[in-house]
């Protein structure tokens, strides 16, 4: 039997916001970099997302449909390559035509709406599903929640929203002795089907590749084949960030021509298969419940909510921001639940960690504030005039 490989990626940019100054509150309501998100999602487009998906198309076509893979695109991405550059969503459409292509739902702010306001997860995903559809022609039967972020109370949210299907981390510390290479069922619901990340193959590719320290470095197709042939189960998911591809690992580290290797080779050899998600619980048959009860993701050396909600700061912006909840449903002003949904993008409260030595650095790299306590006062300037807003609006009904 052949060992299947699940492939899946994550697309996400983050709205950017400006510098907003104490003397902006109350005067000033845009809170959005668009110079600094325009030109970062052009750069990001040139390098990884129209090349990657150009060799993916290429990979398609030349197995004539064996290569199969999973995308999740939060909306903030959408609404950016809508915005500035549509010839990424031409390509993604590229790939949607040839059917090999799976598109998952998630949040659609990459939110940790999940955690915080059930209805408010709920209306993100039924926003996001009706995206998807009408961007690509499918309607997602698989979720993967905002980095992965997974515990027995979100499965059960999860499946009553109609998911059978839902991605999360396998993280060491939930496992213990068992391997995220076999497909698990929910705990809490155990109609609820489970792919787990491969986080040590994962991450080979996605942070070591081209770390000219690493003991394995160069990495080759031949050697990622073996040790893939390794894994014990019987399938490997391969979970990562799309920006890993031309971004975060440079095209002159040679990535592309591995993964075109990786993929030729793999189909080649005829000890593997390419699985989508749907595909994969379809084809295997569950070995294990899962229980999960503090929430994990796949973030950090943790795999846990630290990312975001490790410090003061973190969870003094989550709170204050989810409170507005309640009153904004009152109002239902579309353009208070725009403003509300990328204000709830989980990349501002992750740009406030004030994590130290490997986690640190790489939350540093993804910030566009010189420190963490620079992103926490940016934020609430900016949340704080939007609470000037809704209760202006909401006196005004009232009266």
């Amino acid at each position: 039997m052949k060992k299947s490989i699940c492939l899946y990626f994550q697309v996400h940019q983050p709205t950017r916001l400006r510098k907003y100054r104490f003397f902006d509150i109350g005067k000033d309501s845009h809170y959005y970099d668009d110079f600094a998100n325009r030109t970062i999602l052009k750069r990001v487009a040139q390098k990884c997302y129209l090349p990657m998906n150009e060799l993916l198309l290429e990979a398609i076509t030349k197995s004539k449909g064996k290569f199969k893979l999973a995308f999740s695109i939060s909306g903030s991405a959408l609404e950016q390559f809508d915005r500035y550059a549509p010839e990424v969503l031409d390509s993604f459409r590229k790939l949607a035509a040839t059917g090999k292509v799976e598109f998952l739902c998630e949040t659609y702010y990459h939110s940790l709406a999940s955690l915080a306001a059930p209805s408010e997860f709920a209306h993100q995903v039924e926003k996001h599903k009706a995206h998807i559809k009408e961007a690509f022609g499918v309607e997602p039967v698989t979720f993967r929640n905002t980095e992965l972020i997974y515990s027995d109370d979100i499965a059960r949210q999860v499946y009553d929203l109609g998911f059978k299907t839902m991605l999360t981390e396998g993280a060491r510390h939930i496992m213990a002795w068992q391997s995220p290479d076999y497909v698990y069922t929910a705990a809490s619901q155990p109609k609820l089907k489970l792919l787990l990340r491969n986080y040590g193959l994962s991450d080979d590719i996605a942070f070591r590749f081209s770390d000219r320290g690493w003991a394995e470095w160069p990495l080759t197709a031949e050697k990622y084949l073996g040790w893939l042939r390794e894994a014990d189960g019987d399938i490997v998911n391969l979970f990562m960030d799309y920006e890993t591809f031309g971004e975060h690992q440079a095209a002159d580290s040679g990535i592309f021509e591995f993964m075109r290797a990786f993929f030729k080779e793999a189909l080649a050899s005829g000890e593997f298969d390419f699985v989508t998600p749907a595909q994969a619980v379809k084809n295997i048959k569950p070995v294990d419940s899962l229980s999960v009860p503090d929430p994990i993701s796949w973030a950090d050396e943790e795999r846990d909510l630290s990312a975001w909600l490790g410090n003061e700061l973190q969870q003094d912006a989550y709170n204050k921001v989810y409170r507005l909840t309640e009153k904004l449903a009152i109002l239902a002003d579309p353009e208070l639940w725009s403003d509300f949904g990328h204000l709830q993008e989980s990349d501002h409260l992750y740009y406030m960690c004030t994590k130290f030595f490997s986690d640190g650095e790489i939350h540093k790299r993804f910030s566009p504030y010189d420190t963490p306590y620079e992103a926490f006062i940016n934020y609430m300037n900016v949340l704080s005039d939007f609470i000037i807003r809704i209760n202006s609006i909401y006196a005004e009904q009232q009266n």
